[in-house]
């Protein structure tokens, strides 16, 4: 991308000014190296975003931003209903409420080191994973339409997890007001042999050890001990939160017009917030969300029974559960607070100490925020910070963000060579697609550790623990 085009106002704060159509600053929170290797569309997505109805503050990329559908991956955006701001399925995604999940083992590397194999054996013939899998659980209508509401709620009272899990996953569990008659027939479908599956792409199960520590009093809290393993989960919606989006999308391309909106761009296509579109679809949404929670509930508890046969005094508790890909109503503001729908596509919510909505024993350090990198390098747990509410929306960063596509991944390397070469760094993957593998090699992706120190130094998160893969289970 060409920096040149954008104003710096610090080491990782660079602004385009309002000009032509724009109604706010578009905002990118990087570094100058990560704004370099960052594809011109990010450029053109996030101007265009800021020229929405509504928009409110700025238009902002994290600094794992890469093209997307309509918005750029990693962009930030609120808007104001009172002031005819907007909802975009593009906004949010397709894979809706896809998000990370990660649950403390108390083991140490060396005790998964001696099982690593069978471990991973042990897993990836216990959870689903792979375009189109499907597990043994089936919904009928009624079962369908009461996890569409519940979330992960569900899923507990289904005997899935224990009732301790839900007060560490966002929102305890259950996006309220979920509509789901909003869901068409279509997208039900789609769903009914999906739930407790990892689906494909860049979603994946891994056994991580805990191999660095930036923060020791946040990491205590959280639970995290170097040299101990956790398992983190990252997946969402699957069929369903796809089909909303697709069909969605659709609609609010052909009624934009009807409601004055001119579209910078087709893909960016939304409805107000206040409209009938953009009301189907926030309960459409809601629901899709609760089925990501759900699903994520249910794979964290069939990895417990897995660890179980290795280890049966390990419970795996929840240290948190938190998505991306969302849009939700939240109180923003200095002084004079105003409820805003903030999309954050690719991004993560990250509330800084003090925040009512955190879980009690984690309050006073910050919400855990999660970020996934390649299967090859390492993930990492931040911290909110109380400068990210006025910096972005209380948003963060959510993975590495790739920076070559999956069509260019598959000729530059093979799944079977990439399998080959973790495995000789003593990282275990399973998966039923090698070409998957391909897609989602290492090199495929931006610099991980560059990207969440550039969102310590923007203010968004800081660096609690770093995360290096033992055991990959990959879609």
């Amino acid at each position: 991308m060409n920096i040149n085009e954008f104003r710096k106002l610090s080491d990782t704060h660079w602004e385009i000014s309002p000009r032509g159509n724009m109604r706010v600053p578009a905002i990118i929170h990087a570094s100058e190296d990560l704004i370099r290797d960052m594809d011109d569309k990010v450029h053109e997505q996030l101007v265009n975003v800021t020229m929405l109805p509504g928009i409110v503050g700025a238009a902002h990329a994290m600094p794992d931003a890469h093209w997307g559908y309509g918005f750029p991956i990693g962009g930030v955006a609120a808007f104001d209903a009172d002031q005819g701001g907007v909802i975009s399925a593009g906004g949010v995604g397709f894979d809706i409420s896809c998000g990370v999940r990660t649950h403390l083992t108390g083991l140490r590397r060396e005790e998964i080191e001696a099982r690593r194999r069978p471990l991973a054996d042990a897993l990836f013939a216990h959870i689903p994973a792979g375009i189109g899998s499907q597990g043994d659980i089936r919904l009928d209508r009624q079962d369908m339409e009461a996890m569409l509401a519940g979330g992960a709620a569900w899923a507990l009272a289904e005997g899935y997890g224990v009732a301790r899990d839900l007060d560490f996953i966002e929102d305890h569990g259950r996006a309220e007001d979920a509509v789901p008659r909003h869901v068409s027939e279509h997208a039900q479908q789609r769903q009914q042999r999906e739930m407790g599956t990892l689906g494909s792409g860049n979603h994946y199960l891994e056994v991580q050890e805990v191999s660095e520590i930036h923060d020791p009093e946040a990491a205590r809290v959280f639970g995290l001990v170097k040299g101990e393993c956790v398992v983190t989960i990252h997946c969402g919606s699957r069929g369903l939160g796809h089909q909303i989006g697709t069909e969605f999308l659709r609609e609010m391309a052909i009624t934009a017009a009807d409601h004055g909106i001119a579209l910078p761009d087709r893909e960016l296509a939304c409805a107000p917030i206040q409209s009938d579109t953009g009301q189907r679809y926030i309960g459409a949404m809601r629901a899709a969300i609760n089925c990501a929670l759900a699903n994520r509930q249910i794979i964290g508890h069939l990895t417990r029974e897995v660890f179980s046969r290795f280890w049966p005094d390990r419970a795996l508790p929840l240290m948190f559960d938190v998505s991306h890909n969302t849009c939700k109503p939240e109180p923003h503001g200095d002084g004079r607070q105003r409820l805003l729908y903030v999309h954050r596509k690719g991004a993560t919510r990250a509330w800084g100490p003090g925040h009512p909505g955190i879980p009690e024993p984690y309050r006073d350090v910050g919400q855990p925020v999660l970020i996934g990198g390649s299967m090859g390098t390492e993930s990492w747990v931040l911290a909110g910070m109380a400068s990210s509410e006025a910096t972005a929306f209380s948003s963060a960063c959510h993975g590495a963000g790739r920076r070559m596509s999956r069509n260019q991944a598959r000729k530059r390397w093979g799944g079977r060579q990439v399998m080959d070469e973790l495995d000789a760094r003593g990282i275990t993957v399973r998966s039923p697609s090698p070409r998957g593998v391909a897609e989602e090699a290492p090199g495929a992706y931006k610099d991980v550790a560059a990207v969440v120190l550039a969102s310590e130094h923007a203010g968004l998160a800081r660096r609690v623990a770093r995360l290096r893969p033992v055991v990959c289970i990959k879609g």
